[in-house]
């Protein structure tokens, strides 16, 4: 019925791995999950999971008839996951493997978040993940995932036009920063685009702004701002770099600068211009209202 070679010769097989469940978002999420491992020379893998939410019938009391209804209706959700992947992303060769799950998707994506690429899941959901991702299954994945996680909204970003814009990176100016920075870097050289830098270092807005000892400080945030983004210059000579040192809430900066990036990078948690990352107030401004697939880092 379903397919997960994860392991050759009893190594773990490098794959991004995409949740579906029926919505287009999910949908969506594919794709962008695709597009991604064909870049990275990896696998795909479609997982679905046809476990009851809470509050409704135990699995133990459903028959086997019921079991097999649900099975085949899991099925579809892959084969449909599939379908629209070779639709989407028509020059993406990748191998596609899948899976229908009859466990909680959560604790699934968590243990396999220790041997994939990346997770990527949709923004809202239906079906068997039921719940509007961003809910309990994203905040517990983006949290405690060992991968990266992508949050994909309407759309996979996997257009011509979408393809040519850089990758947008949230820097905070602490040591987290830097596992942050090598996804953003490694993203961008293989789509060959450019990173965008963005350090927002206060989160005073308007007339609370400081007039006096206001350059200093700017000049010392621009001095953190370049020792994090030291040495990727070297390691990474095809990719181009655009420093944004900006006065303005993080997430509010990040979310006018999306427009402009193919993919936006925050991390998992932070000081200074990022307090609450992740999931306080940046976090949550980011993944909620940035249309542009958004990728969280863990430290």
């Amino acid at each position: 019925m379903s397919t997960d070679p994860s392991s050759v010769a009893g190594q773990p097989m490098s794959r991004i791995i995409a949740a579906v469940d029926g919505s287009a978002t999910s949908y969506q999420a594919a794709v962008w999950a695709a597009v991604a491992a064909d870049l990275h020379g990896c696998g795909l893998h479609l997982v679905t999971s046809i476990s009851l939410p809470v509050g409704e019938i135990p699995g133990e009391l459903l028959g086997d008839t019921d079991l097999a209804l649900l099975d085949r209706d899991g099925q579809r959700i892959v084969d449909e996951a599939g379908r629209v992947v070779r639709a989407a992303a028509t020059s993406v060769g990748v191998p596609i493997t899948t899976e229908v799950i009859r466990e909680p998707i959560i604790g699934y994506l968590l243990d396999r978040s220790r041997h994939a690429r990346a997770i990527a899941m949709g923004s809202r959901g239906l079906g068997a993940i039921r719940r509007g991702l961003l809910g309990s299954v994203a905040d517990a994945v983006t949290r405690h995932a060992h991968c990266p996680v992508a949050v994909i909204h309407a759309t996979a970003a996997a257009d011509p036009l979408s393809a040519e814009k850089p990758v947008l990176v949230g820097i905070d100016g602490s040591p987290h920063s830097v596992p942050t920075l090598e996804f953003a870097f490694q993203e961008a050289s293989v789509r060959k685009v450019g990173v965008t830098a963005l350090h927002a270092w206060t989160d005073v807005l308007g007339s609370y702004v400081p007039l006096i000892g206001w350059e200093p400080l700017r000049a010392q945030e621009n001095e953190l701002l370049s020792e994090r983004l030291a040495g990727f210059g070297e390691r990474y000579p095809d990719v181009p770099v655009r420093r944004m040192l900006v006065t303005e809430r993080p997430g509010q900066a990040l979310l006018q600068e999306s427009e402009h990036a193919q993919l936006v990078v925050i991390g998992s948690r932070g000081r200074g211009g990022f307090t609450g990352m992740l999931l306080g107030s940046t976090s949550s401004t980011v993944l909620h209202n940035v249309e542009t697939p958004t990728v969280v880092v863990r430290a």
